[in-house]
């Protein structure tokens, strides 16, 4: 069976750009959806040791006027984390809360504790995580360029920032808030999708040597692609089951880290098969010809 992945690379890549246009679209609109990590504010933490129902606390908030980050945490869900943006009138709204949730529940005092991100800190927060990002990739650009070559390099952080987009689109159409736990989830992705990257490139590198003058570069790498496909995609399962059982049975307070991984992973795995391969592919063959041209 034949299997032509490059040919079709114009096709990978619209798919992606629909999901990107539309998530990007909804930032237009309504902007990003910051947490408290980022834009500042504050973090009720509840210790309620007895079991509760977090819509009846949502329930409460929603009397008060109060827009809120709601999750369950702690041991057997008996902890209640209250995440709200800054506001001028943050410590009357603490006050409103706390007494609400001392008399639905009957709760001391030392039940409670409060900790405080100021605006200043959030955007020191933003830098040090774009700072992040781009030092993750400058250095798996540098280690392809090294291992690989330079246009390899390129085809691949222009697969992770396919990755990147993907996740941030896909979490502007979800409504999920961007905060420190969305960071971890970009860096875990970074290093997940550049791994299966580097075996389709290490397939490539390996089938040019031995198939370099019976087929050109298009050939070799859908050829590398359907030689590595089974083995992404199974490691790729196995990976979305363990993170899916996680999301569906962990806690609350996880969630906004599991579901961009499920997000990065599904990104990272397409990125690999169907963009960074044939982006080499097409880049190589285009210099090759324009070399060819050149000497003619």
């Amino acid at each position: 069976m034949n299997f032509h992945t490059v040919k079709y690379i114009k096709l990978w890549i619209a798919i992606p750009l629909v999901i990107i246009l539309i998530g990007f679209g909804l930032i237009a609109v309504r902007g990003f959806n910051l947490g408290v990590d980022f834009v500042g504010g504050s973090v009720i933490h509840v210790s309620m040791d007895k079991s509760y129902n977090v819509n009846d606390v949502r329930d409460i908030l929603n009397e008060l006027s109060v827009s809120a980050d709601i999750v369950s945490a702690g041991q057997n869900n008996q902890d209640i984390i209250i995440r709200l943006k800054y506001m001028e009138d943050q410590q009357e709204i603490h006050e409103m809360i706390i007494g609400s949730l001392q008399e639905r529940y009957g709760l001391d005092e030392e039940k409670f504790s409060i900790d405080f991100v100021g605006p200043t800190m959030g955007r020191e927060l933003i830098r040090d995580a774009v700072k992040s990002i781009m030092i993750a990739s400058g250095l798996i650009l540098v280690y392809i360029w090294i291992r690989f070559k330079l246009k390899s390099g390129v085809a691949a952080i222009i697969a992770l920032i396919h990755d990147i987009l993907v996740m941030i689109a896909v979490t502007s159409i979800a409504g999920i808030q961007i905060n420190s736990s969305f960071i971890a989830a970009i860096l875990t992705i970074l290093g997940y999708s550049i791994n299966d990257t580097i075996v389709i490139f290490d397939r490539i590198r390996e089938n040019t040597k031995r198939l370099g003058r019976k087929m050109d570069m298009y050939e070799i790498v859908d050829q590398s692609i359907k030689q590595s496909v089974i083995r992404t995609l199974n490691t790729s399962l196995t990976t979305i089951i363990s993170v899916s059982a996680l999301y569906v049975l962990g806690v609350e307070s996880i969630k906004d880290f599991t579901l961009p991984i499920l997000v990065g992973i599904i990104a990272g795995s397409y990125s690999s098969l169907f963009i960074a391969g044939p982006i080499w592919a097409v880049w190589d063959k285009g210099s090759g010809q324009q070399r060819t041209a050149a000497a003619k």
